[in-house]
Formats: C-alpha cells, structure tokens, sequence
C-alpha cells in the first residue's frame, strides 16, 4: 500500500514540474511572439513615418501633408511625429476615418479629406482651435459634432454631397469667423437655425437638398453675398428676403416656385439671378432689347426677373380696375 502511494506522488511531482515546464515554455513564447510583434510595428511605423514624409510638402509658406489617389484607409500613429503640419490634403485614397489623434494636431490650419469614405466627425476636432478650412465634401457623413463650435477660426466649411446629413447642432451658430458653407447635395428638409444665426456668413450653397420653403428669419443673413438654391423643391419665397440688402447672387433654377414676389425689385444688389426651370404662372417674354446677348443664364436672369415683376404688377392693376368698373346688379325682385 505504502508503495503505491509512493508511486503515486511521485508522478504527481513529475507531472507538476512537467506542467510548470510547459507553462514557463508557453510563456516564454509568448513573450518572444509579443517582441517579434513590437518590432513588426517599430518596422512598419518607421516605414510608414518615412513614406508620410516623403509626402510632405510646402505652399504658400506652409507645411503640408498631400497625398491623393493611393491606398491609406487608416493614417498611422507615427503620423504624430509630424504634428508641426499645417495642413492635410488626404484626396482619394480610400480613408475610413478620421483618427481619434486629430486633436493633437494643434497647428493644423486646413483639414482637406474630400472624396474619401469617412462616416464620422470625431469629437477631438473640436480642440483645432487654429483651423481656418475643413473640407469633408463626398464622404458619407451623416452627423455633424457640436465640438466643431470650439474651431473658433474656422473661416470655411464644405460638407457637400455626404447625402444624408439632415441638420446642423444649434452650437454651430457660434463660429463668428465662418464666411463660406457648403451644405449642397444632402438632406436638409430646411436652413438650419445655426446657418441662420451665423453672423460672419458670405457665400451658402443649400443646393440640391429637399428644401420645401425659406423661412422668414433668412433676412437675419446680413452678410451673404451668394445663395446657391437650386435643385429644391421650394414653393415660394418670403417677403422678408427682400431685406438681404447685400445678397448679389441668388440661384433658384430647378424648384416648384409659381411666382416671384414683387418685393424683390427692392434688391438693388442683386447682380445675378436665376429662375430657370420653375412652373412660374406668367409666361414673360424679353424683347432683344432687354435681354443680354450670348448670355443664356439672362432669359431668366436679372432683366427677366423685374419683367415678370413689371408684367405681374400690371395684370394685378388691370384687374383692380376691371373690378372697380364692372356694373353692380341690383335685384329689385320682392
């Protein structure tokens, strides 16, 4: 008996220090598979770091980053080693997103990442408090962060054609310096109310979206020079955009407006219009006098504009008259 549990124990210890064995070899392993991996990523970073700089350039006094038609669908950590740059112009190459790192690039003055496929504006771009340009345009975007208010420079913002953005965080209305938006091709059923509170804003392209209407407060847009509206569905237009003293170009070609609001001959900075492709109720014909020879865009440009108005106020007064002049029946009957 006392043999057997000799037997036993001792099997059991060489099966213990077996077992101890093959866990410090799996160790052991391990830890060599992780260094290999470590080096593997020095390797590739050193390489990338290299290839990064290889593509850094510089414009107008400028460092920046360009790269445009190669495969980068992720920008590398080492890419923090260049956080001096001034400015990415990332065009074409594929990328997925934003890198969560974004913040740290503290002298970023233009973000270019047009024409990728980034579905997400991360949170960090909020602290590029010396960004002046960010140009998103053909990505797939859907939502639009309200750290972005903290880029308190931020002169330009483009966001065309991300197709499913649908409104703007109020915050937005914040960034004083904002000058030129473009929100074209998208989803917006209306202006948002922080476009409208924009107080710097020159140049807005709201252009192929789903706008039905403008709403009254559009005249709070003091500044803006040029509005890009075509390709709505905009119905009519309100009496107050004749207050927009400073508007020179307005473009509503390709919208459901039946009528042009007498109103707007009261724009005397309007320098271009267009009404093209709109079911308006008065057919307006310009003499050859009127209209602007080999300039397609005036048939239903400026001159067009105030014939229609001209025409319409006439055959509003035509009526009054016809009304004021037709006999009064009375019935005597009874």
């Amino acid at each position: 008996m006392s043999t057997n549990v000799v037997c036993t124990g001792a099997v059991n210890a060489v099966k213990e220090v077996w077992e101890k064995r093959i866990k410090t070899l799996n160790e052991d392993l391990q830890r060599e598979k992780e260094f290999q991996r470590k080096l593997v990523r020095l390797w590739e970073e050193r390489v990338s770091l290299n290839k990064l700089k290889e593509k850094v350039t510089r414009e107008d006094g400028r460092v920046i980053l360009k790269i445009e038609k190669e495969e980068w669908k992720t920008l590398p950590s080492s890419l923090l080693k260049l956080n001096q740059l001034q400015g990415w112009q990332l065009h074409r190459i594929g990328l997925l997103k934003i890198p969560e790192f974004i913040g740290r690039f503290q002298n970023l003055i233009i973000l270019d990442l047009s024409r990728n496929t980034i579905s997400e504006i991360p949170r960090g771009i909020g602290l590029l408090t010396r960004l002046q340009e960010l140009i998103l345009s053909y990505n797939k975007i859907k939502t639009v962060p309200k750290e972005l208010s903290n880029c308190v420079s931020l002169e330009k913002l483009e966001l065309a054609v991300n197709r499913d953005i649908s409104d703007l965080p109020q915050e937005l209305g914040s960034l004083i310096k904002l000058t030129h938006l473009d929100l074209s091709m998208n989803h917006f059923t209306t202006i948002p109310s922080a476009v409208l509170n924009m107080p710097a804003l020159e140049w807005l392209d709201l252009g192929s979206n789903r706008l039905e209407q403008l709403p009254d407060t559009i005249e709070r847009m003091q500044n803006l020079h040029t509005l890009w509206l075509q390709r709505n569905e905009i119905t009519c237009l309100p009496e107050t955009i004749s207050n927009m003293k400073n508007l020179g170009t307005l473009v509503l070609s390709n919208n459901k407006l039946q009528d042009i609001p007498l109103c707007m001959e009261e724009m005397t900075n309007l320098r271009f219009v267009n009404f093209r492709d709109n079911p308006l109720k008065l057919e307006v014909t310009l003499s050859p006098s009127e209209g602007i020879e080999e300039e397609e865009e005036e048939l239903f440009g400026l001159q067009f504009m105030h014939t229609y108005i001209q025409e319409s106020r006439s055959r509003a007064d035509n009526q009054v008259n016809c009304s004021a002049t037709s006999p009064i029946s009375i019935n005597t009957d009874g």
